[in-house]
């Protein structure tokens, strides 16, 4: 197969030419018959389940329940809505919504009429959400007029004024709210999509500039949530707590959302991540599975020794995101009463899982096995050379549902994919005779900061951007909450800011929360290399000491 021909871009910034390499069709044929592909649309995999049982409980968000019935009705009205609004077929529609029940009906509305959601948590800068409609070139955006504390009205103006929109809606243009119309609206029962057409767009990395665009097909990412859902034993009985963000990878497959619902369970959303509103959800609704990252985990082992809530149903708890220490695992399944399950995977595709049901000490001390018989995985040195098990290297991995290459970006999958198409996770890991893979790092100049992937060089940019900063270095040292906190090395004139400083520049100039640093340190000047380029080695033993 040939290489297409890169994508070039106007001076509006719209993108013409190929913006992402499908699966060529006789090999995704030959994945189905593996049994390792989706021949159904995401729509049709709901569909199924509303055809199974109607009057089952799918969704509930506050104070909207939603039967599968309902919510398919809903998603066929809202993507009327949406047809309404001038969206066809092919069309990117950025989702900014939140924990809210129009997240999931405005991502199901988009599929059936055949458009592709983004999917856009509402923490993302104004300056990266605005960057990111313009690299998927969005014909129409559903956002939320607040979160939290945060005002986004402001950012569906400037989302108007771009050439290429065509609609800003708020979540309550969508009526979720109302009682759905007895009888299906036009067209129902009719899937504007092919199992192999681009299903959605979701992020990846990125606190500056434009955030990687992943592409994800309705085959790919209906099989990555069917084989989470095996995993994980999910099936009709399964009441899902959903506290991370839903516009989250690990929220919408792992199993998730989709995953959930395509399973004929029930999908309970949380509006925030505090122990005290989710454990009150978890015994109002009888809540089995739930999935944190390692950060809140300390808090909800906390309250938990002292709430009056009824936790008893909880059979699984998940974490992900970033690795969990081993000190903490232990201390699940006797102080939370049920069982951890530890996840490890990217937005490009890899799913690991560890087996419920297997030894505590692998459970608690790995971070699992590949979902699918076809993914492969393999553990090398920086000349790509396999190393023994045991011996830490970075992961590579292709499979059934990992992507072949970015959206938009042709120029990345030369760095971010081998010649024979293995994804370069840019994670260190270690592997055992067994297949269970361990975390212990990561090859890149990152930070992962509670499963969120800093780039320390974009983030030193932004400092050295402040006029009394006169060297700037981004390390990440180990921390029990959040697997890695981010420590700032500064050379400055004059006293030097306050992290609160930083926080206030950083995010004024429209930059997400996450690229602020945990800590600032002033130094008189930075460790070099014999090359003359900072030692960030050294930098990280000042950052651990």
């Amino acid at each position: 197969m040939s290489s297409p021909p890169r994508p070039t871009r106007d001076a509006q910034g719209l993108t013409h030419g190929p913006t992402w390499l499908p699966v060529p069709r006789t090999h995704a044929e030959h994945l189905v018959k593996r049994g390792w592909r989706e021949r159904r649309t995401l729509s049709e995999l709901l569909r199924a389940q509303v055809r199974s049982r109607p009057e089952h409980l799918a969704l509930v968000a506050g104070d909207v329940r939603l039967t599968y019935a309902d919510l398919d009705l809903h998603a066929e009205r809202c993507a009327d809505v949406l047809r309404t609004h001038g969206v066809q077929p092919g069309d990117r529609v950025l989702l900014c919504v939140g924990n809210r029940a129009e997240h999931v009906v405005a991502f199901y509305a988009a599929v059936r009429a055949g458009a592709v959601p983004v999917l856009v948590l509402p923490t993302l800068g104004d300056a990266d959400v605005r960057a990111v409609a313009v690299a998927a070139e969005v014909s129409a955006a559903v956002v939320v007029e607040r979160q939290g504390r945060r005002d986004l009205r402001d950012l569906a103006v400037s989302l108007r004024a771009l050439p290429h929109v065509r609609a800003v809606l708020r979540p309550q243009d969508l009526d979720v709210r109302s009682t759905p119309r007895a009888t299906p609206p036009t067209g129902s029962g009719r899937d504007d999509a092919d199992a192999e057409d681009l299903a959605l767009l979701t992020l990846s990395g990125g606190t500056t500039g434009t955030p990687k665009l992943i592409p994800r097909t309705h085959a790919d990412y209906g099989y990555n949530a069917l084989a989470s859902a095996r995993a994980c034993g999910v099936g009709p009985d399964a009441v899902y707590l959903a506290v991370l963000p839903a516009a989250h990878n690990f929220t919408m497959v792992s199993p998730g959302i989709v995953g959930v619902l395509s399973s004929g369970g029930t999908v309970v959303l949380s509006p925030d991540p505090s122990p005290t509103t989710a454990f009150a959800l978890v015994e109002r609704e009888r809540v089995t599975l739930t999935s944190l990252v390692p950060a809140l985990v300390p808090a909800w082992l906390d309250e938990a020794r002292r709430t009056p809530a009824d936790l008893g149903s909880l059979r699984i708890l998940q974490v992900g995101g970033a690795r969990l220490d081993d000190a903490t695992a232990r201390r699940v399944g006797p102080e939370l009463g049920c069982t951890l399950q530890q996840v490890f995977g990217m937005a490009e595709g890899l799913n690991c899982y560890t087996d419920p049901a297997g030894s505590p000490d692998v459970v608690c001390t790995t971070q699992g096995r590949p979902v699918s018989p076809g993914d492969e995985v393999l553990v090398v040195d920086e000349q790509d050379r396999p190393v023994p098990d045991g011996t830490p290297g970075e992961l590579l991995t292709r499979g059934p549902y990992t992507i072949t290459g970015y959206y938009g970006a042709r120029e990345l999958d030369t760095v971010r994919f081998t010649a024979d198409g293995f994804y370069r996770t840019g994670d260190v890991v270690t592997r055992s005779p067994d297949g269970d893979l361990t975390v212990v790092g990561r090859v890149k100049d990152q930070v992962n900061r509670a499963g969120e992937k800093i780039a320390a060089g974009e983030v030193e940019e932004l400092l050295l951007a402040r006029p009394d900063v006169r060297g700037a270095a981004v390390v990440g040292a180990p921390d029990p909450h959040l697997g890695e906190r981010s420590v700032a090395f500064l050379v400055v004139d004059g006293p030097g800011p306050t992290r609160e400083d930083l926080r206030r520049d950083l995010t004024g100039r429209g930059v997400t929360a996450i690229a602020v640093p945990d800590e600032v340190r002033v130094v008189a000047g930075l460790p070099l290399t014999g090359v003359g380029k900072v030692d960030k080695q050294r930098l990280r033993a000042w950052a651990q000491a």
